[in-house]
């Protein structure tokens, strides 16, 4: 069944270095291990009002109706696990990630919009960090506010418009901190293509676009060795990155550098140059994507 839309706060936590913690002390261990961290997560989220949905390995999934408590899981979990004793001569740690907004909740699982950008937000995190985004960061209390602090404005996958990126400090002391510098903003990023007659500009109003052989890509590619999804455009804050996803591969030609092959890699674009698609350039010249970076 299918509960109507409300807004909840999704929070992950991710236990890290499990894999290292299998080849270390082995698999029976180290499954007790992740399964004691997974555990002791799920009974601080009871503790603050939250519920764990689900556990995926050595990731837990939990949902709070209140952003306070949620963030104030965060940082009990973060202290308790560093409280725990190393194991295999390595510390334990988490990342966590949350955001708060509007989500369904069915057949006792939790989906939407908020639930990916919460998963974006644990995946930006690093061991021992608390990531949620800016208009999380804006609904918290005001003394909780005061133990946040932006990190950086990220291009977040599905979302057209960049979003802000705050670090929630739970230590109390702050001696060990990186200090941070004062944030560079970045410049406005557009990105011109021609294809032939077809010419297109990716600024910041879209966050990707398409290409090969599929008639639904953006630019459509005709040669026969492109691949049907080829690759995509994919705007990153004010850079813009080709990312192969072809079967023959993308090769590059950025102005006055050698000819780069690209296979299921990706490459920021600079300046400007041309794609091939699925051969060199030189191997057949009739078809190529022009770009040119606009300042």
């Amino acid at each position: 069944m299918t509960d109507p839309t409300r807004d909840m706060t999704v929070l992950f936590a991710d236990v890290c270095g499990s894999t290292r913690l299998y080849e270390t002390i082995g698999d029976s261990a180290a499954l007790a291990t992740i399964g004691r961290c997974v555990a002791l997560i799920s009974t601080v989220c009871a503790g603050h009002g939250g519920r764990v949905v689900k556990t995926i390995g050595d990731e837990a999934m939990a949902v709070f109706a209140d952003v306070d408590r949620a963030a104030q899981a965060a940082a009990e979990m973060q202290a308790r696990i560093s409280d725990e004793p190393p194991v295999g001569g390595s510390r334990l740690a988490i990342r966590v990630g949350f955001h708060e907004g509007p989500t369904i909740e069915a057949d006792g699982d939790v989906f939407g919009d908020s639930v990916n950008v919460a998963a974006r937000m644990v995946a930006l995190a690093k061991r021992e960090q608390i990531i949620t985004s800016a208009p999380t960061a804006e609904a918290l209390a005001p003394w909780l506010r005061t133990r946040v602090r932006e990190l950086d404005t990220l291009t977040v996958k599905g979302k057209a418009k960049d979003m802000g990126i705050f670090e929630l400090l739970w230590q109390d002391e702050d001696s060990d901190l990186t200090t941070a510098a004062t944030r560079w903003k970045p410049l406005p990023a557009r990105i011109a293509l021609r294809q032939g007659a077809t010419e297109l500009v990716l600024d910041e109003s879209a966050a990707s676009i398409t290409l090969g052989r599929d008639a639904q890509s953006d630019i459509a590619i005709g040669d026969r060795l492109a691949s049907r999804l080829h690759a995509r455009i994919e705007r990153r804050r004010d850079k813009f990155v080709i990312i192969d996803q072809s079967s023959n591969g993308t090769f590059v030609t950025i102005e006055g550098q050698p000819e780069i092959m690209l296979r299921r890699e990706e490459l920021i674009l600079r300046g400007r140059g041309r794609i091939s698609f699925g051969h060199k350039h030189a191997d057949d010249p009739a078809e190529f994507l022009a770009f040119s970076c606009v300042d």
